[in-house]
């Protein structure tokens, strides 16, 4: 828990409120135009008692509003800790993210991401959990930081997805132990029993393979070219939290990211934003805008689409939103040679092999 000790008052600080209350009482008692009845000395009095007020509250609001501006200092450090910064590249793809939090004045709301270079490829995760603002920071860090250590540890994403689901579920008895301490287990209609967070991994190894696992969360959008079109049409899994994990968990192949392809991740903040008629967000219509002019970046591709999104809602999204945006930026000689060496298909012969469907079960009644 991060703490701001307010500064003990100082001796300077007390001199100035003495100094305006000296000038005042001067003014009043040993000044002779202070004891006058004209007009000339009612104003001249008026006016040295107003200035007097002023000043004793322009140094009242000093104080708290260097306070305010320290604790931002603070928040924004703190936040930019759980919600790092992801570098430009990362072993030969193209990154760019950011979010937009629906409380003013915080960073950093509900909606989680990080991107990781491994062992085992290049490990995503995009998150959204129940609630937004500062209020939903704490679960926010326990899975980032979870995710952070599993994605290295774990050598397939249904081990970082368990690790994800235990650290969650950890946190939660924490949280609500902490605020209920005569409760040894979460009340079930306590709301922290309702609490749940949906979660999207991505893996993305040398030769360009997908694999995916996904709790809840929209499936990201992969831009070929000017085409736009889900990474797959499969049924999520139920949403951390509320429902444990299928015994049988693997994950699902997603065919390539071929060499300049795009996958954008997003939260529902995004696709759920209405502007103020009431109508959402076209996001296949903003992707397609994003890429039609030609060479384009992960960071042009974000910005458009939060200038979209932006211009849609007003400057004004009710929800959370977050967009990560990743291009293959890899040779393609070197991508042929590592899909060659590990039995799979790296190219445009990659596309005419679609991801099988069955390659997780998908639902869970």
């Amino acid at each position: 828990m991060i703490r701001i000790k307010a500064r003990a008052p100082t001796a300077r600080g007390a001199v100035l409120p003495m100094v305006w209350g000296a000038v005042a009482v001067g003014y009043r008692f040993g000044c002779p135009l202070a004891h006058q009845q004209g007009l000339g000395a009612r104003l001249l009095t008026s006016a040295v008692f107003v200035a007097v007020g002023t000043g004793l509250i322009a140094h009242a609001r000093r104080a708290p509003l260097r306070e305010l501006r320290q604790a931002r200092r603070v928040a924004r450090a703190a936040q930019s800790v759980v919600l790092r910064p992801l570098p430009p590249r990362l072993d030969g793809l193209n990154l760019a993210a950011a979010q937009l939090s629906a409380e003013r004045g915080a960073c950093v709301g509900g909606d989680l991401y990080e991107a990781i270079a491994t062992d085992h490829g290049v490990r995503v995760v995009m998150g959204d959990v129940r609630g937004h603002g500062l209020a939903a920071l704490g679960t926010v860090a326990a899975v980032l930081g979870s995710f952070r250590e599993a994605a290295h540890d774990e050598p397939d994403l249904t081990g970082v997805l368990r690790r994800l689901d235990r650290a969650l579920a950890r946190h939660l008895r924490e949280r609500a132990r902490a605020e209920h301490p005569a409760h040894g287990a979460p009340d079930p209609d306590h709301p922290v029993a309702e609490e749940f967070v949906t979660v999207l991994l991505l893996e993305i190894d040398r030769a360009g393979e997908v694999r995916a696992l996904n709790c809840g969360h929209p499936w990201p959008y992969r831009l070929s070219g000017t085409r736009v079109e889900p990474l797959t049409g499969a049924e999520p899994l139920p949403p951390l939290g509320p429902f444990p994990l299928p015994a049988e968990l693997e994950d699902r192949a997603c065919g390539h990211l071929l060499p300049g392809e795009f996958l954008v991740l997003f939260t529902d903040g995004v696709e759920d934003a209405r502007d103020g008629q009431g109508r959402f967000f076209p996001l296949p219509k903003a992707l397609r805008d994003a890429v039609r002019e030609h060479p384009v970046s992960a960071r042009t591709v974000l910005g458009t689409l939060f200038t979209a999104l932006l211009h849609h809602t007003a400057g004004t999204p009710a929800d959370d939103t977050a967009l990560l945006v990743l291009r293959n930026d890899r040779n393609p000689a070197r991508c042929t040679a590592a899909g060659a060496r590990d039995g799979a298909v790296c190219g445009s012969a990659a596309r005419g092999r679609p991801a099988p469907d069955d390659a997780q079960p998908t639902t869970r009644r």
